[in-house]
C-alpha cells in the first residue's frame, strides 16, 4: 500500500478511506476500473488527446519532457504520475497546477462515494479521481504514466490515445508481471516488453526505444493484434548525442537540440523518446522551438536530483554535493554508477529500499565507486536492513546503519570529503527532500 499522509484534514479524511480498501495496492486487471469509471459516466472518454507512456525507467522522465515540451508551445495539459514523492497531490497535475487540497478532497470523495461493491484499489480509485478531475477541466492534452505493466494497467482503459510510447525496459515488479500466464512469452525480458506493449491501440502510433529481437518481437505481436503503427528507434527514428548536442532524425527531417537539464546520459534518450512521441502524433501542433526548450524546462524531482542549499545540506558542513536519486532495479543501479565515474569515481552511499527489491541491484553496479555505505529504514514500509547490505558486498566496506536520513548525513561530516548519494527508494527521496525543504511544486 501506497504511503499516502495529508496535513489537510479533508485529504487525510479522503485518504484513510483510500487506504482502507480492498484488493489494495498492486492488483492488475481491467474489470473493476472499468465498472468504476462507468459509474462515473466513463470520464476517460471525455480527455483531451493523451499522450500515454510505459516503461519500466524512464516513464516518469518522459512525461516530464512532453508536459514540457507541450507547456513551451504555450498549450495546457493534464499529467498523471505515480508515484508521489511528498504529497499525494503531485500525482495529478490539471492545466499546469498541481491539484490542490479541496480539489483532491472533493474528487476522491466522489469516487470512493460510489465504489462500494466495486472492489477498486487504491491506484484504480486514484486513477479515476484523476480523469474525472481532467475530464472537468479544460486543457490542451493530457500526459498519462502507466503505473504498472501496461496490458492490464489501470490507465489502459483509455481507448483512443493520441499516441503511446514506451521507455527503457528492465526486470522490475516481478511478482506481478513475470507470473506464468497461458499465450505469453516465457522469457523474462519478453514477458516485460509484452505487457508494457499491450496499451497498443488500433491505429495509433507506438513509438518504442531500441530493444533486443526477442523484446521487439513480442512488441510486434502486441501492436499487430491492437493494430498499432510501431514506431521504432533505429528504423523510424533515431537519436544521438554529438558535440555537446542531442541530434535527432525521423521521416520529417533533422534537428538539433540543446542537451537536457536533468543530469545523466539517460535522460537524453527519454528526451528522444518524447520528442519522437510529439512529432509521430497529430493531434497536437507543437513547434520545434518548443521540444528544444523542453530540454530545459523538464524537472523531475528525485532523479539524479542534486539537493539545493537546505538544512539537510547544510548538516553535511564539507560544500560536497548531495545527490538524490529513487532507483530501485539494476537498469538504475547502471545509469548510478555511470553518473558516478563521471563525478569523478567515489560516493558515500546512503541507501534505503524496500525489502521486496534486490539489494543488489544498486550495489552491484556502484560497488567499485563506494566509500561508504550507510543504511537507512524507508518510513510506513519493510525495508532492508544493513545487513542485506553488507551480504551484497565484497570490497571489505563495513555497512553502517543511522535511524535518519539527517543522522546519515550528520554522520557523514567528518568523513573524506566526497559527493554523497542517497538512493534506493522514491519513498526514501520523498522524506529526503521534505527534510531539505525541497517538496515538488
Amino acid at each position: 500500500m501506497d504511503h499516502a499522509v495529508s496535513s489537510d484534514p479533508g485529504v487525510q479524511t479522503q485518504l484513510d478511506r483510500l487506504t482502507a480498501l480492498s484488493p489494495g495496492r498492486d492488483v492488475l486487471g481491467l474489470e473493476r476500473i472499468t465498472a468504476l469509471l462507468a459509474r462515473l459516466d466513463n470520464p476517460h472518454h471525455r480527455l483531451p488527446p493523451v499522450f500515454h507512456v510505459a516503461g519500466t525507467n524512464g516513464k516518469g522522465s518522459t512525461c516530464a519532457f512532453l508536459r514540457a515540451a507541450i507547456e513551451a508551445s504555450g498549450q495546457t495539459c493534464h499529467v498523471y504520475t505515480s508515484p508521489h514523492l511528498v504529497r499525494f497531490n503531485e500525482r495529478i497535475r490539471i492545466a499546469g497546477r498541481l491539484i490542490d487540497d479541496d480539489s483532491l478532497a472533493a474528487y476522491l470523495a466522489r469516487v470512493l462515494d460510489i465504489a462500494e461493491g466495486t472492489g477498486a484499489s487504491f491506484f484504480e480509485v486514484t486513477t479515476a479521481a484523476a480523469f474525472l478531475a481532467f475530464a472537468e477541466t479544460p486543457a490542451d492534452a493530457c500526459v498519462i504514466e502507466v503505473g504498472l505493466g501496461g496490458r492490464l494497467d489501470a490507465t489502459n482503459v483509455l481507448a483512443h490515445p493520441a499516441v503511446c510510447g514506451i521507455a527503457a525496459l528492465g526486470i522490475d515488479h516481478e511478482a506481478f508481471l513475470l507470473a506464468p500466464e497461458e499465450g505469453t512469452p516465457d522469457d523474462p525480458m519478453e514477458r516485460i516488453a509484452f505487457e508494457k506493449a499491450g496499451i497498443a491501440k488500433a491505429e495509433v502510433p507506438m513509438v518504442i526505444q531500441r530493444y533486443s529481437i526477442g523484446m521487439m518481437g513480442a512488441i510486434a505481436g502486441q501492436a499487430m493484434r491492437a493494430g498499432a503503427f510501431v514506431q521504432a528507434r533505429g528504423e523510424d527514428w533515431d537519436a544521438a548525442l554529438y558535440q555537446g548536442r542531442l541530434h535527432f532524425r525521423d521521416v520529417d527531417g533533422r534537428l538539433s537540440l540543446p542537451l537536457p537539464r536533468l543530469p545523466g546520459e539517460h535522460q537524453a534518450d527519454n528526451a528522444a523518446l518524447a520528442v519522437a512521441m510529439i512529432r509521430h502524433q497529430s493531434a497536437l501542433a507543437i513547434p520545434d522551438s518548443a521540444l528544444s526548450a523542453a530540454m530545459g524546462w523538464a524537472d523531475w524531482p528525485a532523479r539524479l536530483q542534486r539537493l539545493s542549499d537546505g538544512p539537510l545540506t547544510a548538516l553535511l558542513g564539507t560544500g560536497e554535493a548531495i545527490w538524490l536519486d529513487g532507483g530501485h532495479n539494476p537498469d538504475a543501479g547502471a545509469a548510478l554508477a555511470k553518473h558516478v565515474a563521471s563525478m569523478g569515481g567515489k560516493v558515500h552511499l546512503v541507501i534505503g529500499m524496500l525489502s521486496n527489491k534486490q539489494a543488489s541491484a544498486l550495489l552491484g553496479p556502484l560497488e567499485p565507486y563506494l566509500a561508504s555505505v550507510t543504511a537507512l529504514p524507508v518510513p510506513g514500509h519493510e525495508w532492508h536492513d544493513a545487513d542485506a547490505f553488507q551480504a551484497c558486498l565484497t570490497s571489505g566496506i563495513e555497512v553502517e546503519a543511522a535511524a535518519d536520513v539527517e543522522a546519515a548525513v550528520r554522520g557523514l561530516a567528518d568523513r573524506e570529503p566526497i559527493p554523497v548519494l542517497i538512493a534506493g527508494s522514491l519513498y526514501l527521496a520523498g522524506e529526503v527532500l521534505k527534510a531539505n525543504g525541497q517538496e515538488p511544486d
